[in-house]
């Protein structure tokens, strides 16, 4: 009893804190669960994979990767089919539209839904990355508990980015990207109100981080990272190209596949053809299988070898050109792979592979200058500036990439050749695709968040939640007579005609009837014939944007609802929407 009373007391304590301490105080909780989720996750998965790979010696093949993908996607569809219930597909983009949309809030199974099918999925061979899985679990988890206690929608979405942040600084131990991942991706306004929440979020995950993997988080021990040498920044140029090529190629070819596998009704044909398809791709390429670090990792490390593992181009390794042939082929067909996983129904983000893909660009790219040029370039170099052109041209988060290479790498002193890199292939990438891979299908629909407040604001409003149903409806069949006791006990002065099915007819304007209301001869005439049908209107499932620009273009102060079937569903007014808008304007901005 004594416990209960004391646990009530804090929480009177905790009520009596302003809104800003409580999303502090609540951003160290979201960031040691999120984190705790991150790391739990990767570990319980490389263990997994460690011990399905390593079933056959390395030179010879292992057959096992023709089921295990298969294997891991089925169970992955059957876990979200009849458990979840729900799709858990592009977790960073659920995130977004939250955001943008739901004023912060996410489900509640997010917490748990997308660690259980993204560690089925990566933990059997799925060619995709577990960050976004674990940054929709961060931030569902903020979103539950910035419900829980009631917050208003601007520190719900605060906490939400927190437990972002905390996943992206706990799996790479770089909490400066962590930040600035949640600025960039997410969209959310640095300011101080937000910005003592981030970074308190970012140190706890990194201690977190430590404190349970000590120095063995990814990419630790990645061979020495030569120093920066301004002769070479012409060649970090050309990979620059490279990346925003390929970033191009990557986004185009992935949207081509899933939208093929979106076409095909059946869940179980997507499995055959997309398991079937990936399982191949990785008993040719092992390297395929889960997240790809391992392979990245050595890489680095100068071990080239790893990637023949128990592939059937094992011997291949010997010979100088047919290893850049080989580096050529990972390129061009681990987009399929990425695209097979997720198309199949399999759960994860192409974080990962955007690093992977990223540094076998830049690895190509030196050990060609290498062989025929007879160069001396740094190949861990260049493998890391290749995963910052890359991330940074596939997210639209060149700052989240530079920062996020220079810290899991140490590498400082390579700053110059990340951002040139990054620069580059964003600057090649960017004419040709608007959006990041997250953000493309938000934005078709509508629900895209930005920086800018106005935009945020009217992606907050919703047409159905301002719908104004007080205005007395009239049946298309009646006549002036029928419309008086209407009038009289209406306080509106439009009047729709509708019938029983709801279907809309037409307006009547109170001014336009007024001179026929005080000649009783007149009192037969039909609405219809004073009624007009609007040329403008407002559908229920329309844009708020859409809506404002006809509003301005129209100058009406109420536009009739109505579906595509002529449904009526009420008015929406000038009045209405814009002080909605300022009431949100408030709520977003800052104290």
């Amino acid at each position: 009893m004594d416990g209960k009373k004391y646990i009530n007391r804090l929480f009177l304590l905790f009520a009596r804190l302003s809104n800003n301490n409580k999303v502090l105080i609540l951003s160290i909780f979201v960031s040691i669960i999120a984190s705790l989720a991150a790391i739990l996750l990767k570990i319980s998965v490389h263990a997994t994979q460690v011990m399905l790979q390593e079933a056959f010696p390395e030179d010879d093949y292992n057959y096992l990767f023709l089921a295990f993908p298969i294997i891991g996607i089925s169970l992955t569809v059957l876990f979200v089919k009849f458990f979840v219930k729900d799709d858990l597909s592009h977790g960073v983009s659920k995130v977004l539209y939250a955001i943008a949309r739901d004023k912060g809030k996410l489900k509640g199974h997010h917490t748990y839904s997308s660690i259980i099918a993204s560690t089925l999925t990566v933990g059997f061979g799925g060619s995709v990355g577990l960050e976004a899985p674990i940054t929709l679990t961060g931030s569902a988890i903020g979103s539950q508990l910035g419900t829980f206690f009631k917050l208003n929608t601007k520190s719900t979405i605060t906490l939400v980015a927190c437990g972002a942040t905390a996943a992206v600084a706990a799996i790479f131990n770089a909490p400066v990207a962590g930040v600035v991942f949640a600025i960039e991706v997410l969209m959310l306004d640095l300011t101080i109100t937000s910005a003592f929440p981030l970074l308190v979020s970012a140190v706890t995950a990194m201690s977190m981080s430590y404190i349970l993997l000590g120095h063995s988080i990814m990419f630790n021990n990645i061979g020495t990272i030569s120093e920066f040498a301004i002769e070479n920044l012409p060649l970090y140029a050309i990979l620059g190209l490279v990346t925003g090529l390929y970033s191009l190629y990557f986004m185009r070819m992935s949207a081509f596949i899933e939208s093929i596998f979106k076409k095909m009704q059946s869940s179980w044909g997507k499995i055959a053809v997309g398991g079937i398809l990936l399982s191949v791709l990785i008993f040719l390429f092992p390297s395929f299988y889960g997240e790809g670090y391992e392979a990245l990792s050595n890489i680095m490390r100068g071990n080239l070898s790893y990637l023949f593992h128990n592939s059937p181009f094992y011997s291949w390794q010997y010979n100088d050109f047919l290893i850049l042939l080989f580096l050529f082929l990972l390129l061009m067909f681990k987009t399929f792979a990425t695209a097979f996983t997720t198309g199949a129904g399999g759960v994860g983000g192409v974080f990962a592979p955007s690093l992977f893909l990223g540094g076998i660009a830049g690895c190509l790219l030196a050990t060609f200058i290498n062989t025929f040029f007879d160069a001396h370039v740094p190949v861990l170099n260049f493998v890391l500036a290749g995963m910052s052109g890359v991330m940074g041209s596939v997210m639209k988060a060149p700052l989240t990439a530079i920062f996020l290479i220079a810290e899991i790498s140490g590498g400082y002193q390579l700053f110059v050749p990340l951002m040139l890199t990054t620069l580059v292939s964003c600057c090649i990438f960017y004419p040709f695709e608007k959006y990041s891979v997250y953000t493309k299908s938000l934005a078709a629909e509508g629900n895209l968040i930005t920086h800018h407040k106005d935009k945020h604001a009217l992606s907050l409003l919703n047409v159905s939640n301002l719908i104004e149903n007080n205005f007395a409806t009239v049946n298309p069949e009646a006549t002036i007579r029928d419309l008086l006791p209407v009038i009289e006990h209406s306080v509106r002065n439009i009047f729709p005609l509708v019938d029983e099915k709801q279907h809309f007819y037409g307006i009547v304007i109170l001014d336009d009837v007024r001179p026929l209301m005080f000649h009783e001869e007149k009192y037969d005439i039909p609405l219809k014939d004073v009624a007009f049908f609007p040329s403008t209107s407002v559908n229920p499932n329309e844009r708020m944007s859409s809506v404002v620009e006809k509003f301005r273009e129209t100058g009406l102060y109420n536009m009739v609802v109505i579906d595509e079937k002529q449904i009526y569903y009420g008015f929406i007014s000038r009045a209405n929407v814009f002080s909605t808008y300022r009431e949100i304007i408030e709520e977003i901005s800052e104290d």
